[in-house]
């Protein structure tokens, strides 16, 4: 659930399970129709095995506005990273979501649309832990040789491009930072949000700092660390340097989605070090 909607499990005639995604038109609702929009408009053109699946609608002029989406029944990323009592999700587990989710984001990208909200709660995952990247209200279309769209800072701030925070232009690389914040989520097991009251202002912030000082130690969960075999070890080092450079500031020194889908399928593979990306 989110701000602007609350979404409920269902069941069609068919037999199909979906998720209903409700809309808060009392509030805002030249907003909330905005989004309805960008959300069907999207989920209308692109299809992708690791996108959310849109089956339909309600009419934008009708009194309630409605998403009728597939239901994704092993709930978010987050949820497994902080909630669960069901064990931590394995690294190889964790790699697998990793590149799915960039697989998602570079059929987006390519496609010539921005994200904007790339979150662990917006990675949903399947019994198999297959990725269903949702939430496409902030969206924006980003046309053919165009860098940057100027608009008002949306998102989830732990996960929110500073650049864009502070000038308002959004471009791919604001989706490649929210991405590298996943990553170190991945790495971590730490909520993004948690760092507030500390010294480090996001997650972001803590993992480069304890990576420059070579403490990465201080930045990977416990249990890969201290349990991992070798080639897991480096996996999980290699994937720290590359969300490192997803993080970084300016945005112009972070690499693209595709750089990035292609450096993980290649550390999955032991085929590919991190220097290989620049």
């Amino acid at each position: 659930m989110g701000g602007y909607s609350s979404v409920y499990y269902g069941k069609l005639k068919d037999g199909r399970e979906v998720a209903i995604k409700c809309f808060h038109d009392e509030n805002k609702r030249e907003e909330t129709i905005k989004q309805f929009m960008k959300e069907t408009e999207i989920l209308g053109l692109l299809h992708h095995q690791n996108l959310v699946s849109l089956y339909g609608r309600t009419s934008r002029h009708s009194n309630k506005h409605m998403l009728v989406y597939e239901y994704i029944s092993n709930g978010t990323l987050s949820k497994h990273l902080h909630e669960s009592s069901s064990g931590k999700l394995p690294w190889h587990t964790r790699l697998n979501i990793a590149i799915e989710t960039a697989a998602a984001l570079v059929y987006l990208h390519d496609s010539g649309f921005i994200h904007r909200d790339v979150k662990g709660s917006n990675i949903l995952l399947d019994e198999d832990f297959t990725v269903k990247v949702a939430d496409f209200g902030f969206s924006r279309s980003l046309p053919d040789h165009v860098t940057h769209v100027s608009t008002n800072p949306v998102g989830t701030r732990a996960y929110m491009d500073p650049d864009y925070f502070e000038s308002g232009r959004v471009s791919d690389k604001s989706d490649v930072y929210g991405f590298g914040v996943v990553l170190f989520e991945l790495i971590s097991s730490i909520p993004p949000g948690s760092m507030e009251g500390t010294n480090y202002v996001t997650l972001a912030h803590f993992a480069k700092r304890k990576i420059l000082n070579k403490e990465l130690k201080e930045v990977v969960d416990p249990s890969f660390w201290f349990a991992s075999d070798k080639i897991t070890m480096e996996m999980v080092t290699a994937v720290a340097e590359l969300a490192f450079q997803c993080v970084q500031c300016p945005k112009e020194f972070r690499p693209s989605m595709k750089q990035v889908l292609d450096t993980l399928e290649g550390i999955r593979k032991g085929t590919w070090g991190f220097n290989q990306i620049t």
